[in-house]
């Protein structure tokens, strides 16, 4: 019953938005009556119900269903998440550095950040939160309970109980002096060979344009340098700002990159580049994917346009919208989608329109039949609606069955927490850390065959092909006699299911067993070589004539 209230409150704080027939009003009475109903309603509910009502949880409800038919960027933050909206933008926010992780009926420590007081003070990947403060933790704790306890100003101290893994005297008390945590937008950056540097950029933040500065100007010192990576790669965005400013250092002063328009069709604000360049001639790769959104794609999407980078990898995200904060009473603040951008071509890369759904409700990509032709500077062809195709479309290896049940069901992170409780490594020394045969073995032997369940795709084929011949009638003795000699012939033990898959899991493991020992920057570092998108963008670079005819418009048809 209670459920109806709250669809029903829902409902009206829908019509609030769209108005009393279901339409984008910008009629002032139509919004004063509506907000009316919904006022006169739940009042009505609070006073005369016949259960007591929760009015906090019962209007957040509402919030989020009218949030909920506009677009997913659009968001409420009430006072008590204000420090989590900040941090968004500051990329700082106050705590241990810890992520954390439910799991098995437990909370996890996973990922305490290099530098930070949960991993100064001792705490491991996989570490079990028994206590805090003294106080046990409860049946069905969440993530979310201990995110709230742990987080506080910098400078005070927590106690954790913790439970570590593989390890005999397990129980283990720590404690944490909290700190300021701090988002790196540039992890790291260096030389991939002896020409070209590479930049990793993670996220637009207050910082990140000064963070590209500083690696930009530090790969320049090379007298060698003649060519740049820079890897937007999972990058979800962030300040808008950030995104021209990095623009900035790569194209001449007073260049146009972006266009904002507004509800209103003739409101929009022109983005210049407003300094002096870095270096407008050096050659350029960005590196892309389906995780790349946003300012990331503002960025990949400029320099496309102005045919002053080739794009390498996957195709972007597509998310064309731009967002403001707006306070409202009580300390909350609403981030509201107030603009959609556009890129020198004057093409809008949004990839969903949400004013457009479904009678389900539902909304879906644009279809590529229904993009539009641009063209950058140089006359190339670029389409909208979309996000950002890469000028070279790089094909990644695909996970087997085998491969993705190690990392889903967690047997690499678990094999990673035993190795680092039972093994000392030179951490002044990350090159000479190697997943040899030895660490294999050992890892295949860490497997228990009892629990490892994987399904074969050829087991699940085989037996679709079993019962389509019975249903149709040709299954008989030869038949049979047949599946049982092709299903012997493709069964294999675990052991060399491993062996077949032993390129692809040395590389997880190395990524698993390095993020115990040493930082984010030589994560990323050691699996450079063996990055499908960088080698492309390496070859790109090292031919001048193939970097030079990618921006190059395609010949004209005779």
């Amino acid at each position: 019953m209670k459920r109806a209230i709250y669809i029903i409150l829902s409902a009206v704080a829908v019509m609030c938005c769209l108005g009393a027939h279901g339409r984008t009003s910008s009629n002032k009475t139509d919004v004063a009556i509506n907000l009316n109903i919904f006022n006169g309603l739940f009042k009505e509910l609070q006073m005369n119900y016949v259960d007591s009502i929760d009015a906090e949880k019962t209007v957040r409800d509402a919030i989020d269903a009218m949030l909920g038919q506009i677009d997913p960027y659009t968001e409420y933050y009430p006072a008590s998440e204000q420090e989590s909206f900040e941090s968004l933008a500051s990329g700082e926010f106050s705590g241990i550095g810890s992520y954390l992780m439910q799991r098995n009926g437990h909370v996890e420590l996973s990922e305490p950040q290099w530098g930070a007081p949960a991993r100064n003070a001792g705490i491991r990947h996989g570490d079990i939160i028994v206590a805090i403060d003294g106080d046990t933790v409860p049946d069905g704790f969440t993530s979310s309970d201990a995110t709230k306890l742990l987080r506080g100003q910098a400078g005070t101290k927590v106690r954790l109980t913790v439970r570590r893994p593989f390890v005999s005297d397990s129980i283990i008390d720590v404690e944490i002096v909290r700190g300021k945590i701090r988002t790196e937008p540039v992890p790291y950056y260096g030389m991939l060979n002896d020409t070209v540097g590479y930049i990793k950029l993670t996220t637009f933040n207050e910082r990140s344009a000064a963070d590209v500065k500083d690696a930009l100007l530090a790969l320049k010192k090379n007298p060698r340098f003649g060519g740049l990576v820079l890897d937007l790669r999972d990058n979800g965005g962030g300040l808008l700002e950030s995104a021209v400013q990095i623009l900035g250092y790569f194209l001449p002063k007073g260049t146009e990159v972006l266009r904002t328009r507004y509800r209103d069709k003739d409101n929009e604000k022109v983005y210049k580049t407003t300094h002096r360049p870095i270096d407008t001639e050096v050659p350029m790769a960005v590196l892309t994917n389906g995780y790349t959104a946003s300012s990331s794609e503002i960025v990949s999407g400029a320099l496309q346009d102005l045919d002053r980078a080739v794009i390498v990898g996957e195709r972007s995200f597509g998310k064309g919208l731009v967002q403001s904060s707006r306070p409202l009473p009580y300390n909350g603040i609403l981030k509201v989608t107030v603009a959609r951008y556009y890129i020198p071509s004057g093409r809008l890369i949004q990839a969903i329109d949400y004013s457009h759904r479904n009678p389900d409700g539902s909304v879906a990509r644009i279809p590529d039949s229904l993009t539009n032709v641009f063209h950058t500077l140089a006359g190339r062809e670029v389409r909208d609606g979309g996000g950002i195709t890469p000028d070279i479309k790089v094909q990644h290896p695909t996970h087997t069955q085998l491969t993705y049940t190690v990392v889903a069901d967690m047997w690499d992170y678990d094999f990673a927490n035993r190795f680092a409780a039972t093994h000392q490594v030179d951490t002044a020394h990350p090159e000479l850390f190697v997943v040899n045969d030895t660490i294999f073995n050992e890892f295949k032997s860490f497997i228990n065959p009892d629990k490892f369940k994987y399904d074969r795709l050829w087991e699940s084929g085989l037996k679709v092909l079993k019962e389509a011949a019975e249903s149709e009638g040709y299954m008989n003795d030869s038949v049979s006699a047949q599946f049982d000699r092709l299903e012997s012939m493709l069964k294999r033990d675990l052991d060399q299911d491993f062996e077949t898959n032993k390129e692809s899991l040395l590389q997880i493991l190395d990524s698993q067993l390095a993020s115990r020992f040493f930082d984010d920057g030589e994560l990323i570092r050691r699996t450079l070589d063996a990055d499908p998108d960088v080698q492309a963008a390496l070859g790109v670079l090292r031919s001048s004539d193939e970097y030079k005819k990618l921006l190059s418009p395609a010949p004209a048809a005779d």
